[in-house]
């Protein structure tokens, strides 16, 4: 589903302290820090600035191995003076099987621990969900993007439309102050595959946040590009040529 999410953070010590607190409890560790942003492979969190304000809330669903390690995750945020979000549990609401944990970052935004039968493969964010001003729009963009964005409607309903690929989604869901300032980014195998998200993207009448080229700065081979959602998020399709 995701090639990688990036949130920006009020603090980013603060923030990485979090992260690297709860994350290691579900085997993920940090694969890079640097001055620009810190990463645990798919995740990143990288610092506010005057023109990128703090993530705001987002829920960020992160893949448990177990149980045992949900249990964990959230033991080891509220022993660290995190903010418990919801204790550990199943919730049949969302299925049978599903067990979750939840804490709140630093800045609010939620951060779940999840184990269930169908977890994401070959990736740490399992899911996202993004509070909008108005689901139909919401599902509109994303509905034109998602066929080069390589996902698809899952499920859908008046309040909440769920996206999603062979494993992993994201969820768009009414709310009365959207999620902020969070970048999605989904992988595509060739370089045409970039170019026809943004084409069908701006061609809708979306706003264009930059045109298809390669971004060495990232890597040699980084070709992707950006557009912006109806609620401002930042939303890429790369492909990295490797």
């Amino acid at each position: 589903m995701f090639d990688h999410v990036t949130i920006r953070v009020s603090d980013r010590p603060t923030s990485e302290r979090f992260y690297g607190t709860v994350l290691r409890t579900l085997e993920i560790e940090q694969t890079y820090a640097g001055d620009d942003f810190a990463e645990w492979d798919d995740f990143s969190l990288a610092e506010a600035d005057d023109a990128n304000a703090p993530t705001r809330r987002l829920h960020i669903g992160f893949a448990a191995p177990t149980r045992g390690h949900v249990d964990k995750f959230w033991r080891a945020g509220t022993a660290a003076g995190y903010e418990s979000d919801g204790e550990p549990g199943l919730r049949p609401q969302y299925s049978d099987d599903y067990y979750g944990a939840f804490l709140l970052d630093p800045d609010g935004n939620s951060v779940e621990a999840v184990h269930h039968g169908s977890l994401r493969d070959g990736g740490n964010v399992d899911h996202l969900w993004i509070r909008v001003s108005d689901v139909e729009a919401a599902t509109h963009f994303y509905e034109t993007v998602g066929p080069a964005a390589g996902f698809r409607v899952g499920s859908e309903s008046a309040d909440r439309t769920q996206f999603a690929c062979v494993s992993g989604s994201f969820s768009v869901l009414a709310g009365d102050r959207p999620t902020e300032n969070v970048h999605l980014a989904f992988g595509a195998s060739d370089d045409e595959t970039v170019d026809r998200f943004h084409r069908d993207a701006t061609a809708a009448g979306y706003r264009d946040n930059g045109a298809p080229g390669e971004r060495a700065v990232y890597h040699e081979g980084y070709y992707a590009a950006f557009v912006l959602d109806p609620d401002g998020n930042n939303v890429e399709v790369v492909n990295h040529n490797r």
